[in-house]
């Protein structure tokens, strides 16, 4: 069914909303329920590009990363059921990492709820406590609408990933042309700033002009509030150390001397540890001062004046008591805090040099070690020397993350390394690299992850094949769940249970979907390697047979200790 001169159908006006809001590309995966979208989407002339892929996680990592590349909104999508289910991963993943994706998923038509059709599953409710926002377009005349409050809660606020459910019905249904409208700077976040009261921000500098060493510390809100200009003046202008977190990286140039860098229990080192220790007020910007970036909440100490600044309210006090709070967006705060003239702090510059002249004395024997298996950071000091200031990095959260946190330089301020931090699921990385190619195709993109998320995502190889991006993938092939493995050695005696597996050939796996592959097991041809494959001008894999996170010194404090 098409609409009339006078209306679209449920499908056709999903189609033109996406493309009123600036969507430019899709992410998802074809089902029988989402038959009538997939029309409306052939036949329209909407300028959007839907990007096939062959699981519907996958959709979903794939418009998270290119949601933080790019400043636009996310979308995926994928049928229902099964599909429905698959996609899950990816939408929570977003949305505790205030990305705004939005997941698009069809369902059976609403004559047969309840009869026990075939993929029938309550979407609202499997949604509901994985979203910012989620409904069920059960009326096509509310269609519009509803998908205009999907962008408006994704974008506005925290921003978050939302989802809508597409019946099968109400993708013939009509819709009246006159409700097909879109207000376009939802599509882009973060939409309708918060300004931070001047209440707030006088009692935010009381705090910190009492203090003698305070420390920034950023989280990933920096960079998607668009504030590392701002953040760089107020370092400068105050001469006060920056640290982040994993997912704050980049909200700094590290090579910047007041760039204190990762900080936590995943890539923080015991010098940057001492550095937290040693401030007496710690500001938290865009940061849920979480477990990992605090250590459990051992680093900053009770004695730490503490000043939070973030757009959910939430987060603000939830682990420390807090001396001064300011609800806002994380830009425009900093540009109040700009507009202030405090006392310039003294000996920043020092400690942070102190700290990263420690980090460094550790890490180069590392990285120059002919040890067999390689080490890890004589992968990660090679790929500092051969990739490029504007590349991005995507890595998995076991054994590639905590390397690249501590030992990877991000060279200028923006994102440049991904990571999905908020639970951690392998297999995120090759996924990702695919929307940050997409979403900033002129960068070099690399995906690194382990041999088990090699597995769990290997099938999207075909879709970098079959898109001609010149993506590299790293492996870090133990054959182990590296990460539990480490936390057995540590925490349970060496009792070492069900987490070893046989060994793949990931180089000659790749071939396969058309990769370019080379397997390294020497460290001295490591970097030869490394510079034909990101020269090369289609997708590349190094599959480097790597020391196992056990028996490494990784920089991950609990296995320090």
């Amino acid at each position: 069914m098409t609409g009339g001169a006078n209306q679209s159908t449920g499908a056709e006006a999903m189609v033109r909303m996406l493309a009123a809001h600036g969507v430019r590309h899709i992410f998802g995966l074809c089902g029988d329920t989402s038959l009538p979208f997939y029309d409306a989407l052939a036949r329209l002339d909407h300028g959007m590009t839907h990007i096939l892929t062959r699981d519907e996680r996958h959709a979903a990592y794939m418009a998270d990363a290119y949601a933080r590349v790019t400043g636009r909104v996310g979308i995926c999508e994928g049928p229902s059921g099964g599909g429905a289910t698959y996609i899950l991963p990816g939408i929570v993943e977003a949305n505790e990492s205030s990305v705004p994706v939005l997941a698009i998923t069809t369902d059976v038509a609403t004559t047969s709820a309840g009869r026990f059709p075939l993929t029938e599953l309550d979407q609202e409710g499997l949604f509901r406590p994985l979203t910012k926002w989620n409904g069920v377009l059960s009326d096509a005349a509310a269609l519009p609408r509803m998908v205009r409050r999907a962008f408006r809660e994704m974008t506005t606020g925290r921003p978050g990933a939302t989802h809508l459910a597409l019946p099968f019905d109400v993708q013939k249904a009509p819709v009246a042309e006159d409700e097909i409208w879109a207000d376009a700077q939802f599509g882009k976040y973060p939409a309708l700033r918060a300004a931070p009261s001047e209440a707030d921000v006088e009692r935010a500098l009381g705090v910190i002009g009492d203090a003698k060493r305070p420390l920034i510390v950023c989280g990933g809100g920096v960079v998607l509030a668009g504030a590392t200009a701002a953040l760089q003046s107020l370092a400068e202008r105050w001469g006060i150390a920056v640290a982040t977190t994993v997912s704050g990286q980049g909200s700094l140039a590290e090579t910047h001397p007041l760039c204190l860098g990762v900080v936590g229990s995943n890539g923080g080192r015991p010098e940057t540890r001492a550095v937290v220790d040693g401030a007496d007020c710690v500001i938290f910007v865009g940061c849920r001062a979480g477990s990992v970036t605090t250590e459990r909440w051992r680093a900053p100490g009770p004695e730490a004046k503490i000043v939070h600044i973030d757009s959910d309210p939430a987060v603000i006090g939830a682990s420390y008591r807090t001396d001064a709070a300011i609800c806002a967006d994380a830009r425009l705060t900093l540009e109040a805090l700009l507009a202030a003239e405090p006392a310039a702090f003294q000996g920043a510059e020092d400690r942070v040099a102190e700290a990263w002249a420690a980090k460094r004395a550790h890490f180069q024997p590392l990285a120059e070690s002919l040890e067999t298996p390689i080490r890890p950071e004589r992968v990660i000091g090679t790929l500092n020397r051969v990739l490029p200031d504007d590349a991005i990095v995507c890595a998995d959260p076991g054994t590639p993350c905590p390397y690249f946190s501590a030992y990877y330089t991000i060279r200028r301020p923006g994102r440049h390394f991904i990571s999905n931090r908020a639970h951690g699921a392998l297999g995120y990385a090759l996924a990702a690299s695919v929307g940050a190619q997409i979403g900033r195709p002129d960068a070099k993109v690399v995906a690194a992850m382990g041999d088990g998320s090699f597995g769990m995502c290997v099938g999207e190889f075909e879709t970098i094949t079959r898109l001609g991006l010149p993506i590299t993938s790293v492996v870090f092939s133990n054959s182990v769940y590296g990460w539990i493995k480490a936390g057995q050695k540590s925490g349970f005696d060496s009792r070492y249970f069900s987490v070893d597996f046989s060994r793949t050939d990931h180089a000659a796996v790749a071939p396969a979907y058309g990769v370019k592959s080379w397997r390294v097991e020497d460290p001295g041809e490591l970097e030869g390697v490394m510079r034909q494959a990101i020269a090369h001008d289609g997708p590349t894999l190094v599959d480097v047979i790597a020391q196992p996170l056990q028996d490494a010194a990784a920089p991950v404090s609990e296995w320090v200790a």
